[in-house]
């Protein structure tokens, strides 16, 4: 019988498995990104998991975050874990602190990557001056207004935070939360593998259709072009690529 990293194991081979094993990750938040993110990386082998996140599970979190309504009320970082368990038998490290300036030595330590899924400009900040003061890397992925990143740190900048009500209120927050997810873990597993995420400095940003974003970040006018004439673009480097995406009524 086939173990339960059978496909990760065809694809990327056991080698990179027992590194994904090894690899100890600090993952900032459990939100819309931060639950599905250690979703998705816990089912792709990664066996040492902190989850670091301070808040409840609230009913509005259901339809963009990996919780069910029998998670109302509890502990985000509780119910991920309960959740990861049943479903992939991996323990998760939880930790319901807010992560600060203050604190961000003490829930960082020991991490060999660290993972920025944080939906505000405090915890965001925190967790980059302690990766770059500790010289440990670091991968930001977020939600901004109606776009959303993949930004390893050399490349970061810190978004100031949304003026009015919360990131995923935006029709389309789930696609692009899973989108990210996907990115962010693909980013992971190269990361893994060669370390090409981080020597290459790599972004990736996306934008849904109708949406002039792309003044908010620093990518090559050419790739600024095709954003906004084309509307839905997946940016790598200088190489934009198109992909579907419903557009906004």
């Amino acid at each position: 019988m086939h173990g339960k990293f059978h496909h990760e194991s065809l694809y990327r081979g056991p080698e990179l498995l027992e590194k994904l094993a090894a690899l100890r990750v600090a993952l900032c938040g459990a939100g819309a990104i931060g639950s599905n993110l250690a979703d998705n990386l816990a089912r792709q082998g990664v066996l040492k998991l902190r989850v670091i996140d301070h808040d409840p599970v609230e009913e509005h979190n259901v339809s963009t975050q990996l919780y069910g309504e029998g998670d109302v009320g509890v502990w985000k970082v509780e119910a991920l874990r309960n959740r990861l368990f049943r479903t992939t038998g991996i323990e998760i490290e939880p930790v319901r602190k807010e992560l600060t300036g203050g604190n961000a030595r003490q829930l960082l330590k020991d991490s060999d990557l660290i993972v920025d899924a944080f939906d505000n400009f405090a915890g965001r900040r925190a967790v980059q001056e302690l990766a770059r003061a500790a010289s440990v890397p670091c991968l930001h992925v977020g939600l901004f207004e109606d776009y959303c990143e993949v930004v390893w740190d050399e490349g970061y900048r810190v978004p100031r935070d949304v003026a009015a009500g919360d990131v995923c209120d935006y029709a389309l927050a789930r696609n692009l939360v899973l989108l990210s997810v996907v990115i962010a873990s693909e980013a992971v597993m190269n990361w893994v593998a060669d370390g090409i995420g981080r020597a290459a400095r790599r972004r990736c940003a996306i934008w849904p259709c109708g949406t002039s974003g792309s003044r908010h970040l620093r990518v090559p006018s050419p790739a600024r072009e095709t954003a906004t004439a084309r509307g839905a673009c997946l940016l790598l480097g200088e190489r934009p690529r198109e992909f579907p995406i419903i557009r906004r009524q």
